[in-house]
């Protein structure tokens, strides 16, 4: 079954990813960071969430990178692209430089906005 239809329950692994009950994370590491996204995309097509709008290729998607490299800064934001439920972002660790972090949150849990926001804490 689908994630968009039967979520992860909390401490359960699915597909190589992780979930709290709350957000399903997972990591998407290919030759290219061009076939990392490709497998991002077909992950959430499968996955149920294929009519969210999305980035149209990796270059746009490189777009959404944050140019920092203070921590601080990346500790408050999140770098790459965000749209309510799902997170697609580049890891903190600038040698990862073919990976893609994937999370989904949980549109059926409490306070799923002010958590997809990061205005409340998964443990609330």
């Amino acid at each position: 079954m689908p994630i968009k239809d039967e979520f992860p329950a909390k401490d359960s692994d699915y597909l190589g990813g992780s979930s709290d009950g709350f957000v399903y994370r997972t990591a998407f590491a290919g030759a290219t960071l061009a076939h990392s996204f490709e497998m991002v995309g077909q992950f959430l097509m499968e996955e149920g969430y294929g009519d969210l709008p999305m980035p149209k290729d990796v270059n746009e998607m490189e777009q959404f990178r944050l140019l920092t490299r203070n921590k601080q800064i990346l500790m408050f934001e999140d770098n790459g692209y965000v749209h309510n439920p799902v997170k697609i972002l580049f890891p903190m660790d600038g040698r990862k430089k073919k990976t893609l972090m994937l999370e989904i949150y949980n549109e059926s849990a409490s306070n799923h906005l002010l958590r997809f926001h990061r205005r409340l804490s998964d443990q609330s």
